[in-house]
């Protein structure tokens, strides 16, 4: 089974960059479409951003889009989520998460929702101050 671990997570003013990564263990991620997830405190956890197992078809919620952007490393088995132009209501635990089936199709529905996902990591913490 795959074990992921997340970092890259951080304090940053408002404004500011960070990258999260997200390496994966004990299978190749090359056939496995991954997410980033976040859940602010008193919240659910909510859709970040997913990349299709062939790294073809990108997803981003609107909250994100044209500041974040995904991508992966499949020498390094790792999957990253650049952050830019961060904002306070970004700050969040950051949840990577791997899919379980080899996908044939995408979509924003499918890979937009946690229970699609059946492996997690542990989290990594990003605060962004004002």
């Amino acid at each position: 089974q795959v074990q992921l671990v997340e970092s890259g997570g951080g304090l940053v003013q408002a404004g500011g960059s960070l990258r999260l990564s997200c390496a994966a263990s004990g299978r190749t991620l090359s056939t496995t479409s991954m997410g980033w997830f976040r859940q602010a405190p008193g919240k659910e956890r909510e859709f970040v951003s997913a990349v299709s197992w062939n790294g073809g078809n990108t997803y981003y919620a609107d909250s994100v889009k044209g500041r974040f952007t995904i991508y992966r490393d499949g020498a390094k088995n790792t999957m990253y989520l650049q952050m830019r132009s961060l904002k306070p209501e970004d700050t969040a635990v950051y949840y990577c998460a791997a899919r379980e089936t080899l996908d044939s199709y995408f979509s924003y529905a499918l890979l937009g929702a946690p229970r699609s996902y059946g492996r997690w990591g542990q989290g990594t913490q990003v605060t962004v101050s004002s």
